[in-house]
Formats: C-alpha cells, structure tokens, sequence
C-alpha cells in the first residue's frame, strides 16, 4: 500500500504544545489511522502517543511532514492535520 505525505509549516504561536497535539492524536484515532510525524531533523513519533509528539520541541514556523497510508479519507485526514498545525 502506498504512503501519503503533507509538509506543514508549524503556524500555531506556541507550536505543538498540549492541546494541538491533542487533537491530532484525536483526529488519527478517530480516522483509525496510524500517522507519523517527522520533524527537519528527521525525528519521528507517531500521533498516537501525545507526549512522544511533544517531546519532539516543535515551535513555530518549523517544518514537519505527515505520513499517512493511502486509504479512503486518508487525503481529508491530511487537510484536517494540516489545519491544527497551520490554521489559516
């Protein structure tokens, strides 16, 4: 099966602190979806486990890409991630 990738600019003041990633956790979950997120420097978590996520220092205007397998919703779940970390 092949992967689907979003890059995201980090757009949120704070970063990836707890409630954004919160609701990625929740968002993943809820599509039934296993999603890793790479940071610049190639560190990985997978949205699953909050304080794995956390504890990746994501700040403002870094860059992180999310990997998804491509499944029905799969491009959706991608927008609905993109939007937590980069509301526009």
């Amino acid at each position: 099966m092949s992967t689907l990738r979003r890059r995201v600019r980090v757009g949120v003041g704070d970063g990836a602190h707890a409630r954004p990633v919160a609701e990625l956790a929740r968002l993943a979950q809820a599509h039934g979806s296993t999603v890793l997120l790479t940071t610049e420097t190639g560190e990985s978590a997978e949205l699953s486990s909050v304080l794995a996520v956390m504890d990746l220092g994501i700040a403002a205007g870094d860059e992180v890409t999310f990997e998804v397998a491509d499944a029905p919703g799969a491009p959706a779940l991608l927008d609905a991630l993109s939007a937590v970390l980069n509301p526009r």
